[in-house]
């Protein structure tokens, strides 16, 4: 449980970076996320997700 809490904190501290740093980018890049068809945003996601669920089967292994 306490691995899990840090990788969790990890993806946190990961993710809230470009919004410090980057406040500006961030708006135009939600902006045209906003423009930007669900299906494509669907396979975008399910792509992300496989590619995750790779990540963990090989740091697994």
């Amino acid at each position: 449980m306490k691995f899990f809490l840090c990788v969790i904190g990890m993806v946190i501290i990961i993710e809230g970076l470009p919004y410090f740093v980057f406040p500006e980018k961030i708006k135009s890049i939600i902006s045209s996320i906003i423009k930007t068809p669900n299906n494509t945003l669907r396979r975008l996601g399910l792509f992300l997700m496989l590619t995750g669920l790779f990540l963990v089967y090989l740091g697994k292994n």
